[in-house]
Formats: structure tokens, C-alpha cells, sequence
């Protein structure tokens, strides 16, 4: 039988022990991690970085997929090969960020939705014949006093229902990313029921949409205490409350599962994924992740803008590359960290 695709890039991006490097930090996020290391963001120094990324020797034994900016799709290399390129030829696929970002609600207070469904058709058009073979949309749900309000999940729902139905018209496979923030001092309990049932509205909308199951990615946040609560959860705490969600509303026609890491340390990010597949059993998903601060953090620490400096900051991404694809196996201890 014939493998569509689709079919093939979710076969690619489930891949065993492998997981997804989130690279798809907007000009605006790039410039302040760039100046947190002393670096001027300009066109160059950012296509110079993710370059080094992308060049990382043996990054496929652990990456199977890289979401890119839209400025990173149209770059050329060093030595003059379209970036996207340069991941296919490895076997790793290439993908896209297509929302526009997010916007404040003047009727909701903290609440915002996402933007970018206009003309997103012949945007993701022309994304893959540079390459693209996937793509990935983010709505964010602020915990707070009143917060998320149904009515703001149910439009953010509904937008990632509409952009997963638009990328399947088009053999794209979609990345879906409803992501509960961190922020607050909220439980992990009340994580857990906003969790619930934001990803209750998500999947009501995607069957509506007729968005085929088989053919996306989720890409949700643990359930986490805020980073602000007095009363902080271990690994196997987070590992059995996201579990226990994600049994209530994920159906078992989706293939994987990659964890956001959503502003948790690269350490912590690691532990709670190991966790969580230690806890999973014989779950129906692949539970992998799609990381992006929490790989490149050190690389880019070690980078620092400087050519010379390009092999540990190379070497620094593939520890945690290595780390993340144990933790997505359950293999991965804290006494690996000083290794």
C-alpha cells in the first residue's frame, strides 16, 4: 500500500527516540536570547546561529524534525544551500511556525487569542515548495483569577481546528499547540483542570473540522504547578496528573504527543518527560518532545557569536538533544547531567 505524505512525515517525525527542535523563535524573542549573550541580533548573526544549529554532527540520531521561522525557511547557508536543505539531506523534515501571534482581548483581561488565519493557505503554499512538510500553530491560556474564560479557549480552539484543516487540504501535516501557561502561582490541580478542558474544546473543534487524527501532532504543555506556587510537584506527580489528563481527552487515534517544555529549566524539562514515559506504560501515544529553549539554552551559551566557539555550542545541543531522546524512552537520570 501506497504511504501518503502525510502518512510518511508523521512516520518521520514519530521516529523512535527522536523528538523535535523548536527553532522557530520570532525576530523579536531572537534578539533578546541574542543579547543575552552579548550577541547584536542582525539577519546574519541569526542565520549564522541556527546554521551551527542545523550543521550539529549526529543531530538526526536524535532530532527528527525542526520547526523553523519564516525568516529561517528562506535563508541560504554559508556555502549557499537553502537551510531547509541542509535538515532534508540529514532526514531531518523541516517545518514552519504559521501563526502570527497572539493579542490581547479588551472584553477578557489576560486572556488573548492567536492571529493568522488570513490568507494562511497561500502562505503554507508557497512554505512548502521551500520545504516545509509540517507546520505548527500556538494558543496560549493564561491561568489567573477568571481565567482562561470558555469563551476565549473556544476561539482559540476553533482557530487551531481551522489552521490543522487548511494544512491537511494541502499534505501538511499540522502541529497543534495549546499551551497552559506556567505563569502564576495557580496548583497543579488547577493546572490540570484548565488542561482538561482546554484540550476538551481543542479536540471538539478538530472533529468538527474533520481534521484526520492520524495525520497531526499535539504538542501540549505538562500539567505543572504555576512557577509562582508555594507548593511545587516531583516529576512522578506531574508524570501521573499529565497522564491522567491526557486519558480523560486525548483520543488514541493521535499518533504522538511533543511536549512543550514552556519555560521549565533544560534539567527539569528532561526529568518530567523521563517521568512521564516511565509512568506511560503501554499508552497509545509516542511521548517525545519539541523543545526549544530547553535545547538550545546551552548552545547558546557556549556559542556566544563567536566562529570559533561553534563546536561546543554544538556539542552543548547535542548533550541535550542525547538527554531529551533517553528521557523520551524513560532511560534518562540526573547523574547523566555531569556526564
Amino acid at each position: 500500500m501506497q504511504v501518503s505524505a502525510m502518512e510518511q512525515t508523521i512516520l518521520d517525525l514519530t521516529a523512535p527516540a527522536k523528538g523535535i527542535l523548536a527553532a522557530d523563535e520570532s525576530t523579536g524573542t531572537m534578539e533578546k536570547r541574542l543579547k543575552n549573550v552579548g550577541v547584536q541580533s542582525t539577519k546574519e548573526t541569526r542565520r549564522s546561529y541556527r546554521e551551527s544549529l542545523f550543521t550539529s554532527p549526529g543531530l538526526n540520531n536524535y532530532i527528527s524534525g525542526v520547526i523553523l521561522f519564516e525568516e529561517t525557511l528562506n535563508q541560504r547557508s554559508e556555502s549557499d544551500v537553502p537551510l531547509p536543505q541542509l535538515l532534508s539531506a540529514q532526514g531531518i523534515v523541516p517545518g514552519i511556525k504559521v501563526d502570527k501571534g497572539t493579542q490581547a482581548l479588551s472584553n477578557f483581561p489576560g486572556d488573548k487569542w492567536t492571529q493568522g488565519l488570513d490568507g494562511l493557505s497561500e502562505r503554507l503554499a508557497g512554505y512548502k515548495e521551500l520545504g516545509a512538510c509540517f507546520a505548527k500553530w500556538r494558543a496560549v491560556f493564561t491561568i489567573g483569577d477568571g481565567i482562561p474564560s470558555y469563551p476565549v479557549i473556544s476561539v482559540n480552539a476553533e482557530s487551531l481546528a481551522r489552521y490543522a484543516a487548511i494544512c491537511q487540504s494541502l499534505d501538511i501535516v499540522p502541529i497543534v499547540e495549546p499551551e497552559v501557561l506556567m505563569d502564576g502561582n495557580h496548583t497543579i490541580e488547577r493546572c490540570a483542570s484548565v488542561t482538561e478542558q482546554v484540550l476538551e474544546t481543542v479536540f471538539h473543534c478538530l472533529h468538527k473540522h474533520r481534521v484526520v487524527l492520524e495525520h497531526m501532532l499535539l504538542k501540549p504543555n505538562m500539567v505543572l504547578p504555576g512557577k509562582d506556587c508555594s507548593q511545587q510537584a516531583t516529576p512522578e506527580e506531574i508524570a501521573v496528573a499529565t497522564l491522567r489528563c491526557f486519558c480523560r481527552t486525548i483520543p488514541v487515534a493521535v499518533p504522538g504527543i511533543n511536549f512543550l517544555s514552556g519555560g521549565q529549566s533544560d534539567e527539569a524539562a528532561t526529568a518530567n518527560l523521563n517521568a512521564i514515559n516511565v509512568c506511560a506504560g503501554q499508552k497509545p501515544w509516542q511521548l517525545s518532545f519539541s523543545y526549544g529553549r530547553a535545547l538550545q539554552a546551552p548552545a547558546l551559551k557556549a556559542w556566544h557569536g563567536e566562529a570559533a566557539n561553534q563546536k561546543a555550542g554544538q556539542q552543548a545541543l547535542l548533550k541535550r538533544a542525547r538527554l531529551n531522546s533517553l528521557a523520551r524512552q524513560g532511560k534518562y537520570h540526573t547523574n547523566m547531567e555531569n556526564e
